[in-house]
């Protein structure tokens, strides 16, 4: 009962945290002088093109552009009327993209998916490979376990991930018959879901999922390691051992118990890191997510598509964080969120 009403009140406070980081990430984007349309505008107007001018300015007016920022975003929030009434987010409206000229949902919408699915693939890769490697890498302290596994954990902490990409790009194709570019063969796309499409997409996962997981990897399981060091020279752990708890049960009931707590902690930060580090990895192996699409969208300053994007990000942050709290709680009894009395 304790934890629902923790996780209510979470999930309240996480509206409000979206509310203020909407009006953040707009501001933010508006900071720059003028937007996609009064550039295009001053181009049309340098080159004496009338007709595209007068379309600009239909589009200024038509999106609200032309009105005081603070109205231009409670009309893209959706809590104030446009041209054409209540229209914004929350009635399931994301705005135009005027880079693309298509509507952002038609943009983004097969995109969110591929995203989320390619950064749950590397988060499930972090934590298979960091929770065995980071325990076995403290358990064998100073052995050539031990050695190893910080070597490869520094080894992959040193590797950029585009250049991690650039490799895995040329040898996995060519030594181990990989598919590269993109997240399913291109005569699958558009087609409904079935084995054939199901199969295709897990094989285009193998390398993003490995160049992407990699650094978040090696860093979880260095910080597991030291937090399992620490622990393990605590006075408890000499008077489990003293009490003939056999080695496994030791590691797994104590140490292992509350070192991962900064691991689960991690949940609300390692999905929006990696998607915002995906971006050039994205670039380099062609995939089609959301990456390319904020790249394009910052450099012309096209505000609706970037502004969904950073706001997509930042919610999977908030329910990231939100996650990990709430396990917080089941993990450990000593964590408690209610004050005291």
């Amino acid at each position: 009962m304790i934890i629902l009403r923790y996780a209510l009140y979470r999930f309240m406070t996480m509206l409000m945290t979206l509310l203020l980081v909407s009006a953040l990430i707009f501001m933010i984007i508006n900071l720059p002088p003028g937007n996609y349309l009064t550039n295009q505008i001053a181009e049309l107007q340098a080159t004496g093109q009338d007709a595209g001018v007068a379309k600009a300015e239909f589009l200024r007016r038509e999106y609200a552009l032309d009105r005081p920022l603070v109205e231009q975003y409670f009309i893209w929030i959706g809590f104030w009327p446009g041209q054409y009434g209540f229209s914004g987010l929350i009635q399931g409206d994301f705005g135009w993209s005027f880079e693309f000229d298509q509507p952002v949902s038609e943009i983004v919408g097969q995109a969110l998916w591929l995203t989320v699915l390619v950064n749950l693939a590397a988060v499930l890769f972090v934590y298979i490979v960091a929770l065995p490697l980071g325990v076995l890498a403290a358990a064998r302290s100073k052995t050539w376990v031990d050695y190893t596994s910080s070597f490869i954990g520094y080894l992959g902490l040193a590797t950029p991930n585009f250049l991690l990409a650039l490799i895995l790009f040329y040898y996995g194709q060519k030594y181990l018959n990989l598919p590269i570019g993109g997240l399913m063969a291109p005569e699958l796309e558009g087609e409904p879901m079935n084995f054939t499409k199901v199969k295709s997409i897990l094989l285009h996962l193998i390398i993003p999922t490995f160049v992407i997981g990699t650094s978040g990897a090696a860093a979880m399981m260095q910080r597991l390691r030291a937090n399992m060091l620490d622990e393990l020279d605590k006075p408890y752990v000499e008077t489990a051992r003293a009490k003939g708890v056999r080695p496994a049960k030791l590691l797994a009931k104590y140490p292992l118990r509350v070192a991962l707590n900064p691991f689960v902690a991690d949940i609300g930060n390692l999905l929006p890191s990696m998607i915002s580090g995906s971006v050039l990895v994205s670039v380099v192996l062609g995939l089609q997510t959301i990456g390319p699409a904020l790249l394009t969208a910052l450099k012309s300053q096209d505000q609706f598509l970037a502004g969904f994007i950073l706001l997509f990000v930042a919610l999977l942050t908030l329910i990231g964080t939100m996650i990990s709290d709430v396990l917080l709680m089941l993990l450990d009894p000593r964590i408690r969120y209610g004050g005291r009395e």
